[in-house]
Protein backbone atom coordinates (compact mmCIF):
# COMPACT_ATOMS: atom_id res chain seq x y z
CA UNK A 1 0.00 0.00 0.00
CA UNK A 2 1.29 3.46 -0.90
CA UNK A 3 1.63 5.78 2.08
CA UNK A 4 0.50 8.98 0.36
CA UNK A 5 -2.30 9.57 -2.13
CA UNK A 6 -4.95 12.14 -3.05
CA UNK A 7 -8.51 11.33 -4.03
CA UNK A 8 -10.97 13.47 -5.99
CA UNK A 9 -9.19 16.72 -5.10
CA UNK A 10 -10.71 20.07 -5.99
CA UNK A 11 -8.51 22.96 -4.87
CA UNK A 12 -8.98 26.66 -5.36
CA UNK A 13 -8.82 30.15 -3.94
CA UNK A 14 -12.22 31.73 -3.45
CA UNK A 15 -14.36 31.13 -6.53
CA UNK A 16 -11.36 30.25 -8.71
CA UNK A 17 -10.83 26.49 -9.05
CA UNK A 18 -7.18 25.69 -9.75
CA UNK A 19 -7.08 21.88 -9.45
CA UNK A 20 -10.06 19.78 -10.52
CA UNK A 21 -11.04 16.18 -9.79
CA UNK A 22 -7.44 15.09 -9.29
CA UNK A 23 -6.35 11.62 -8.18
CA UNK A 24 -2.73 10.87 -7.51
CA UNK A 25 -0.56 8.28 -5.76
CA UNK A 26 3.00 9.07 -4.71
CA UNK A 27 5.35 6.06 -5.06
CA UNK A 28 7.14 5.16 -1.83
CA UNK A 29 10.91 5.59 -1.56
CA UNK A 30 11.17 7.14 -5.01
CA UNK A 31 11.76 10.60 -6.45
CA UNK A 32 8.62 12.08 -7.98
CA UNK A 33 8.71 15.33 -9.95
CA UNK A 34 5.72 17.44 -10.94
CA UNK A 35 6.06 19.44 -14.17
CA UNK A 36 3.78 21.77 -16.10
CA UNK A 37 3.37 25.35 -17.31
CA UNK A 38 3.04 28.34 -14.98
CA UNK A 39 -0.34 28.54 -13.33
CA UNK A 40 -1.26 24.90 -13.93
CA UNK A 41 -1.61 24.12 -10.22
CA UNK A 42 1.69 22.44 -9.33
CA UNK A 43 2.43 24.49 -6.24
CA UNK A 44 -1.25 24.55 -5.27
CA UNK A 45 -1.29 20.75 -5.34
CA UNK A 46 1.84 20.64 -3.20
CA UNK A 47 0.27 22.96 -0.63
CA UNK A 48 -2.88 20.84 -0.42
CA UNK A 49 -0.90 17.61 -0.03
CA UNK A 50 1.08 19.12 2.85
CA UNK A 51 -1.95 20.71 4.54
CA UNK A 52 -0.83 24.31 4.00
CA UNK A 53 -4.19 24.88 2.33
CA UNK A 54 -7.37 22.83 2.51
CA UNK A 55 -9.01 21.38 -0.60
CA UNK A 56 -12.54 22.45 -1.38
CA UNK A 57 -13.41 18.77 -1.69
CA UNK A 58 -11.65 15.44 -1.79
CA UNK A 59 -8.98 14.19 0.58
CA UNK A 60 -5.26 13.58 1.01
CA UNK A 61 -4.53 10.26 2.69
CA UNK A 62 -1.36 9.60 4.64
CA UNK A 63 -0.97 6.05 5.93
CA UNK A 64 -4.63 5.50 5.08
CA UNK A 65 -5.89 8.45 7.15
CA UNK A 66 -7.09 11.86 6.00
CA UNK A 67 -4.38 14.40 6.93
CA UNK A 68 -7.12 16.89 7.81
CA UNK A 69 -8.07 14.61 10.70
CA UNK A 70 -4.52 14.16 11.98
CA UNK A 71 -2.78 16.48 14.42
CA UNK A 72 -0.26 19.01 13.12
CA UNK A 73 2.60 17.37 15.00
CA UNK A 74 1.65 13.90 13.78
CA UNK A 75 1.73 15.08 10.16
CA UNK A 76 4.95 17.04 10.71
CA UNK A 77 6.66 13.91 11.99
CA UNK A 78 5.88 12.19 8.68
CA UNK A 79 6.13 14.94 6.04
CA UNK A 80 8.39 17.97 5.61
CA UNK A 81 8.05 20.74 3.03
CA UNK A 82 10.53 23.25 1.65
CA UNK A 83 8.47 26.09 0.13
CA UNK A 84 9.30 27.94 -3.08
CA UNK A 85 10.76 31.05 -1.45
CA UNK A 86 11.63 30.30 2.18
CA UNK A 87 12.17 33.45 4.23
CA UNK A 88 12.44 34.64 7.80
CA UNK A 89 16.11 33.85 8.49
CA UNK A 90 17.25 37.33 9.56
CA UNK A 91 19.41 37.08 12.66
CA UNK A 92 19.42 33.27 12.72
CA UNK A 93 22.50 31.10 12.60
CA UNK A 94 22.54 27.93 10.54
CA UNK A 95 22.22 25.73 13.63
CA UNK A 96 19.28 27.78 14.92
CA UNK A 97 17.41 27.48 11.63
CA UNK A 98 18.01 23.74 11.37
CA UNK A 99 16.86 23.31 14.98
CA UNK A 100 13.37 24.41 13.90
CA UNK A 101 13.08 21.01 12.25
CA UNK A 102 12.90 19.49 15.73
CA UNK A 103 9.69 21.35 16.65
CA UNK A 104 7.37 18.34 16.04
CA UNK A 105 9.24 16.42 18.74
CA UNK A 106 9.55 19.10 21.42
CA UNK A 107 7.57 19.13 24.63
CA UNK A 108 7.13 21.52 27.49
CA UNK A 109 9.30 24.62 27.12
CA UNK A 110 10.74 23.32 23.87
CA UNK A 111 14.35 22.95 24.98
CA UNK A 112 16.58 20.94 22.68
CA UNK A 113 17.47 17.50 24.01
CA UNK A 114 20.67 15.59 23.44
CA UNK A 115 18.85 13.63 20.76
CA UNK A 116 17.77 16.87 19.06
CA UNK A 117 21.35 18.15 18.97
CA UNK A 118 22.58 14.86 17.51
CA UNK A 119 19.97 14.99 14.75
CA UNK A 120 20.85 18.62 13.95
CA UNK A 121 24.54 17.74 13.60
CA UNK A 122 23.64 14.74 11.44
CA UNK A 123 21.47 16.88 9.13
CA UNK A 124 24.30 19.42 8.76
CA UNK A 125 26.75 16.65 7.90
CA UNK A 126 24.37 15.08 5.37
CA UNK A 127 23.94 18.37 3.53
CA UNK A 128 27.58 19.45 3.72
CA UNK A 129 26.79 22.51 5.81
CA UNK A 130 28.46 21.59 9.13
CA UNK A 131 31.22 24.15 8.56
CA UNK A 132 28.58 26.91 8.52
CA UNK A 133 26.94 25.80 11.75
CA UNK A 134 27.51 29.07 13.61
CA UNK A 135 27.35 31.37 10.56
CA UNK A 136 24.40 33.73 9.95
CA UNK A 137 22.12 32.22 7.33
CA UNK A 138 21.69 35.50 5.47
CA UNK A 139 25.44 35.67 4.79
CA UNK A 140 25.53 32.39 2.89
CA UNK A 141 25.35 31.99 -0.88
CA UNK A 142 22.10 30.92 -2.53
CA UNK A 143 23.25 27.33 -2.92
CA UNK A 144 24.48 27.15 0.66
CA UNK A 145 21.23 28.58 2.01
CA UNK A 146 19.21 26.04 0.03
CA UNK A 147 21.25 23.20 1.50
CA UNK A 148 20.65 24.61 4.99
CA UNK A 149 16.89 24.64 4.38
CA UNK A 150 17.11 21.04 3.24
CA UNK A 151 19.05 20.28 6.43
CA UNK A 152 16.13 21.71 8.42
CA UNK A 153 13.75 19.40 6.54
CA UNK A 154 16.06 16.48 7.30
CA UNK A 155 16.13 17.39 10.99
CA UNK A 156 12.39 16.76 10.99
CA UNK A 157 13.24 13.06 10.45
CA UNK A 158 10.35 12.52 8.07
CA UNK A 159 10.11 9.77 5.48
CA UNK A 160 8.55 12.15 2.94
CA UNK A 161 10.02 15.49 1.81
CA UNK A 162 8.27 17.97 -0.50
CA UNK A 163 10.21 20.70 -2.30
CA UNK A 164 8.76 23.48 -4.44
CA UNK A 165 11.23 24.51 -7.16
CA UNK A 166 14.35 24.07 -4.98
CA UNK A 167 16.76 25.02 -7.80
CA UNK A 168 15.15 28.35 -8.72
CA UNK A 169 17.65 31.26 -8.95
CA UNK A 170 20.65 28.92 -8.60
CA UNK A 171 23.43 28.63 -11.17
CA UNK A 172 24.00 25.39 -13.09
CA UNK A 173 26.54 23.95 -10.66
CA UNK A 174 24.43 24.66 -7.59
CA UNK A 175 21.30 23.31 -9.29
CA UNK A 176 23.10 20.03 -9.93
CA UNK A 177 24.47 20.02 -6.38
CA UNK A 178 20.97 20.28 -4.91
CA UNK A 179 19.54 17.61 -7.21
CA UNK A 180 22.38 15.20 -6.43
CA UNK A 181 21.88 15.81 -2.70
CA UNK A 182 18.19 14.92 -3.02
CA UNK A 183 19.10 11.84 -5.04
CA UNK A 184 21.51 10.75 -2.29
CA UNK A 185 18.82 11.23 0.36
CA UNK A 186 16.54 8.99 -1.67
CA UNK A 187 19.08 6.27 -2.44
CA UNK A 188 20.97 6.20 0.85
CA UNK A 189 18.26 7.17 3.33
CA UNK A 190 15.22 5.77 1.53
CA UNK A 191 13.38 9.11 1.65
CA UNK A 192 10.36 9.69 -0.56
CA UNK A 193 11.07 12.94 -2.43
CA UNK A 194 8.39 15.00 -4.22
CA UNK A 195 9.66 17.99 -6.22
CA UNK A 196 8.05 20.66 -8.37
CA UNK A 197 10.47 21.43 -11.21
CA UNK A 198 10.55 23.56 -14.34
CA UNK A 199 13.71 22.00 -15.78
CA UNK A 200 12.56 19.06 -17.91
CA UNK A 201 16.05 17.57 -18.16
CA UNK A 202 16.49 17.60 -14.38
CA UNK A 203 13.13 15.90 -14.07
CA UNK A 204 14.10 13.23 -16.59
CA UNK A 205 17.55 12.71 -15.09
CA UNK A 206 16.67 12.43 -11.43
CA UNK A 207 13.04 11.31 -11.20
CA UNK A 208 11.72 7.78 -10.96
CA UNK A 209 8.18 9.01 -11.56
CA UNK A 210 6.96 12.17 -13.31
CA UNK A 211 3.55 13.84 -13.14
CA UNK A 212 2.76 16.27 -15.99
CA UNK A 213 0.01 18.79 -15.26
CA UNK A 214 -1.97 21.27 -17.35
CA UNK A 215 -4.84 23.51 -16.26
CA UNK A 216 -5.23 21.76 -12.93
CA UNK A 217 -5.37 18.24 -14.35
CA UNK A 218 -2.91 15.40 -14.80
CA UNK A 219 -2.10 14.88 -18.48
CA UNK A 220 0.32 11.99 -17.98
CA UNK A 221 2.00 10.25 -15.06
CA UNK A 222 4.63 7.55 -15.29
CA UNK A 223 8.31 6.90 -15.88
CA UNK A 224 10.51 9.55 -17.48
CA UNK A 225 10.31 7.69 -20.81
CA UNK A 226 6.53 7.76 -20.66
CA UNK A 227 6.33 11.47 -19.90
CA UNK A 228 9.38 13.16 -21.46
CA UNK A 229 8.42 12.51 -25.08
CA UNK A 230 7.27 14.77 -27.92
CA UNK A 231 3.57 13.89 -27.70
CA UNK A 232 3.21 14.65 -24.00
CA UNK A 233 5.36 17.79 -24.13
CA UNK A 234 3.32 19.07 -27.04
CA UNK A 235 0.09 18.64 -25.14
CA UNK A 236 1.39 20.08 -21.89
CA UNK A 237 3.61 22.95 -23.08
CA UNK A 238 2.60 23.48 -26.75
CA UNK A 239 6.18 22.85 -27.88
CA UNK A 240 7.72 20.80 -30.69
CA UNK A 241 10.51 19.04 -28.77
CA UNK A 242 13.52 17.12 -30.05
CA UNK A 243 14.21 14.26 -27.66
CA UNK A 244 17.43 12.25 -27.56
CA UNK A 245 19.18 10.08 -24.97
CA UNK A 246 21.59 11.38 -22.35
CA UNK A 247 24.88 9.55 -23.05
CA UNK A 248 25.74 9.47 -19.33
CA UNK A 249 22.45 8.45 -17.76
CA UNK A 250 20.58 6.80 -20.65
CA UNK A 251 17.57 8.96 -19.78
CA UNK A 252 15.57 11.06 -22.29
CA UNK A 253 16.89 14.58 -22.75
CA UNK A 254 15.27 17.53 -24.50
CA UNK A 255 17.85 18.89 -26.95
CA UNK A 256 15.81 21.80 -28.32
CA UNK A 257 12.23 22.84 -28.97
CA UNK A 258 10.08 25.31 -30.85
CA UNK A 259 6.86 26.93 -29.76
CA UNK A 260 3.85 25.59 -31.65
CA UNK A 261 2.04 28.80 -32.55
CA UNK A 262 -1.71 29.03 -32.92
CA UNK A 263 -2.41 25.87 -30.93
CA UNK A 264 -2.98 27.45 -27.54
CA UNK A 265 -6.70 27.04 -26.90
CA UNK A 266 -8.86 29.64 -25.23
CA UNK A 267 -8.70 27.98 -21.83
CA UNK A 268 -4.92 28.01 -21.96
CA UNK A 269 -4.95 31.69 -22.91
CA UNK A 270 -7.01 32.36 -19.82
CA UNK A 271 -4.54 30.43 -17.70
CA UNK A 272 -1.60 32.25 -19.28
CA UNK A 273 -3.27 35.59 -18.66
CA UNK A 274 -1.89 35.02 -15.14
CA UNK A 275 -5.19 35.03 -13.27
CA UNK A 276 -4.24 31.79 -11.57
CA UNK A 277 -0.77 33.13 -10.82
CA UNK A 278 -2.21 36.32 -9.32
CA UNK A 279 -4.51 34.34 -7.07
CA UNK A 280 -1.61 32.16 -6.00
CA UNK A 281 0.46 35.26 -5.19
CA UNK A 282 -2.39 36.70 -3.12
CA UNK A 283 -2.66 33.44 -1.23
CA UNK A 284 1.08 33.42 -0.55
CA UNK A 285 0.81 36.94 0.83
CA UNK A 286 -2.03 35.86 3.10
CA UNK A 287 0.03 32.90 4.31
CA UNK A 288 3.03 35.15 4.89
CA UNK A 289 0.99 37.63 6.92
CA UNK A 290 -0.63 34.82 8.89
CA UNK A 291 2.82 33.34 9.62
CA UNK A 292 2.24 29.93 8.41
CA UNK A 293 -3.37 13.00 -32.53
CA UNK A 294 -0.47 13.76 -35.17
CA UNK A 295 3.01 13.63 -33.78
CA UNK A 296 5.00 16.76 -34.52
CA UNK A 297 7.86 15.91 -32.19
CA UNK A 298 10.98 14.22 -33.47
CA UNK A 299 13.19 11.55 -31.96
CA UNK A 300 16.85 11.91 -32.88
CA UNK A 301 17.81 8.48 -31.58
CA UNK A 302 15.38 5.84 -32.80
CA UNK A 303 16.25 3.65 -29.83
CA UNK A 304 14.92 6.12 -27.31
CA UNK A 305 11.83 4.57 -25.68
CA UNK A 306 8.81 6.84 -25.97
Amino acid sequence: MHRLCAKDLHIGYGDRLIVQDLNITIPDRQITTIIGPNGCGKSTLLKAMTRIISPQSGSVLLDGKDIARQSTKAVAQKMAILPQTPEGTRGLTVAELVSYGRFPYQKGFGRLTKRDLEVIDWALEMTGTAEFKHHPVDRLSGGQRQRVWIAMALAQETDIIFLDEPTTYLDLAHQLEIMELLQDLNRKEGRTIVIVLHDLNHAARFADYIIAMKQGRIVKAGSCEEVINPEVLREVFQIDAVISRDPRTGKPVCLTYNLIKGEVDQDEKVAQSSSADLLDIRQRLRESVAGTGKVHGRIEDENVPV
